[in-house]
Formats: C-alpha cells, structure tokens, sequence
C-alpha cells in the first residue's frame, strides 16, 4: 500500500500542465504530518511576525515550533533574541503570550532570568553544594531579522535568511517593505489542514466566488500572472483598482511607476510565511500545525510609510481592518469546507488551473523536503 508521501512522489512527477492537486492523503496523514514537523518545521526558517512588534526592552513573543516552546524578545541591549521557553530546573514553561517584561520568572519555583538568559536567581539552592548559577542558561536559538520580519530556526545549518530570501527581496524592492508599520495582530485557530490555508493563500483562482462580498470583484483573473516558483518561495501578482485607493502607491511614493503602483504581490515564503503586499498596505499569515485537522495562524498588517504617515492614516486603518476581517471570515469558510470534504471517501483530486501554478511548486517544494530525508 502506497503511503503519503509515495502519492505525492507521483502527484509532482508529471509536468505543471499535467498536475492535479495534491492527494488527501497529505492532508489526513498523521504520519505525514509527523514528517513535516521533523523535516519542514523543525529545519527551515519560521516567521515569527514583524520586529516593529518588538520595539523595547523587554518587548517578547512566544511560540512552539515544531514541539519546542521558544521565547523571542528585545534584549537590554537593544538586539533580538530567541532562547528555550523551559525553565532549567524542572522544566516549566516560562512565558506565555506576547508582552513586556524585565526578567523571566518561572511560575513553578520562581527562578529567574535576565533576559540574556542568564539565570539572575534561584530560591533555596544555597545548600546544594553542586549548584551554580552560571550552568542554568537558557539554551539560545538562531534568530534573525529581514526586511521587518522575525525568523527563527532550529536548524544551526541552513544558510542566513538573507541569503536563502536574496531573490524575494530583489522582486519587492521598490515597495520598501522594511518599513512598512504592523498595526495589528492577532491570533487564530481554525478546523482545516495548513496546507490547505497555505494552498488557499497561494491561488487567487478563488477569489471571484469565495470573496464576491469583498475583494473579489477588485481583480480580475486575465489579469494575474503566476510564475513558476523558486526554491524558498512562490508568488503570483494581481492589480487592483482604484476602488480600494489603499491597496495603490500613496501620491507621495515616488519610487514605483507605471502598472507597480497598483501591483499586488502575494508572497508565499517557505514553509508557512504568506504575506499579501500592496503599495499600500500589507497583511500576513505564518502558519504552524497544531494537528492534521487544525491550524495555529499568526495574522497581522498594516499601512506603509506613506500611508502611516498621512492625515487620514486611521480612517484607512479601519477600512483596512474591517475588509481584512471580512475577508478571513469568507478564507475560514472556504478553506474549512476543503478540509471536511478531503476527509470523505470520495475525495479524488482534480487537475490543476493555470492559476494554481504556486500550488503545484509548493508541493514540489514539501515533497522535496520529505524525500531528502528519507
């Protein structure tokens, strides 16, 4: 009997114009599941959110990756930090949440740490003669910021992010994204495969009947363009037009030209980052399993330079907000239904549109992560 990663072995092995969506079994597979953690999850670049989040000392987030609870904050120093979320004694977890705080305190027995992870204190171990404070650290993990964004990994071998995300910066340069202000975070769990949130993300092919109450008539499907993918990364572009004037370059960006001023890019970087990016604003998505069944997102965004800088920047937020609310609702809806029906006896998938062209690469790129560790 054939297991999930043979079916998607054959299901990338035809050429683009051949392909058909991915098997159900990718989806439904625990054992599969168990795979992308120990060999997507656990080895790549994760996104964490946006450094602008983490702006003062003490400023934290914490995560699980891959079954590891990570702490992630801004150091008195000023730089950004990941390390163990377990306390070195007996194993708690420390932190939780988003938040500011000037020390690590573990709730089970109060040992304490500075926030370079040192351990600062540690209540009545005075009569252990074997005990010392400078062997109780907090392990570090690789951190690192590009163009805004905070990634994480567990992997002390994969090249710098800059260096495996070279060519998205090159695409996007014009629209400046470093700079572009998180106004808002959130997050969420829904009842679908991440694969199938992240696949939804990466097709606009939907976007007339999924969101007809929303964006969907913003953009017209003649006019998307879906590249083949690269090796970190897929994306497709789509235009939009003056009825969401925010989704346009502001009068006074005087970077982008022509068609790039009302360009939308939807970026899907590797494994689980997606980020929707007009001249505009910006929203993102970074996804993490939490089963074969449910997915934890991290959602956020936010206005560019020009934008948060303008007399009517929170009339624009607001409109922003509300359409980006509207819209996860009409994406929950649709992307839960996918999930239900690739649980059924009779899911078979079907071929590809030219508009799914990122889907196909995305599943080149998890067959190739599964496989080179077979």
């Amino acid at each position: 009997m054939k297991d999930a990663v043979d079916e998607l072995r054959e299901n990338v092995s035809v050429p683009f114009e051949q392909a058909k969506a991915m098997p159900p079994s990718v989806y439904t597979s625990e054992v599969f599941l168990q795979r992308e953690l120990d060999d997507v999850f656990a080895k790549e670049w994760f996104c964490v959110g946006r450094s602008s989040a983490l702006v003062a000392p003490g400023d934290y987030v914490t995560l699980d990756l891959a079954g590891q609870p990570i702490i992630v904050l801004r150091d008195n120093a000023g730089y950004l930090k990941a390390m163990s979320n377990v306390c070195r004694h007996r194993m708690s977890t420390l932190l939780e949440g988003r938040g500011n705080t000037s020390s690590i305190v573990c709730p089970y027995h109060a040992w304490t740490y500075n926030l370079d992870g040192s351990l600062r204190g540690a209540p009545a171990m005075s009569q252990n003669a074997g005990f010392c404070k400078s062997d109780y650290s907090l392990p570090e993990i690789r951190c690192e910021e590009w163009l805004g964004w905070v990634f994480v990994t567990l992997n002390h071998e994969i090249e710098p992010v800059s260096e495996r995300l070279a060519n998205v910066e090159a695409l996007i340069d014009d629209y400046d994204m470093g700079n572009y202000t998180e106004t808002f975070f959130e997050t969420h769990v829904w009842d679908t495969n991440w694969k199938v949130l992240a696949e939804n993300f990466m097709e606009s092919y939907h976007l007339p009947v999924c969101h007809a109450e929303t964006v969907g008539g913003l953009s017209k499907l003649e006019e998307m363009v879906c590249p083949p993918g690269e090796a970190a990364f897929n994306y497709h572009t789509i235009l939009k037009d003056e009825s969401l004037k925010i989704a346009l370059a502001h009068p006074n960006n005087t970077r982008m030209t022509g068609e790039r001023r009302r360009t939308t890019f939807l970026l899907a970087i590797y494994p689980s980052l997606l980020i929707t990016l007009t001249p505009g604003y910006f929203w993102y998505l970074s996804l993490h399993p939490e089963g074969v069944g449910q997915v934890r997102i991290a959602f956020g965004g936010g206005m560019s330079k020009d934008f948060m800088g303008d007399p009517n920047a929170e009339e624009s937020f607001v409109q922003l907000k509300t359409l980006l609310d509207a819209v996860n609702a009409e994406d929950k809806g649709c992307t839960e239904k996918v999930y239900r029906g690739l649980c059924s006896q009779a899911a078979e998938p079907g071929h590809l549109s030219h508009l799914e062209r990122p889907n196909y690469d995305f599943a080149s790129y998890i067959h190739e992560r599964l496989s080179k560790n077979s």
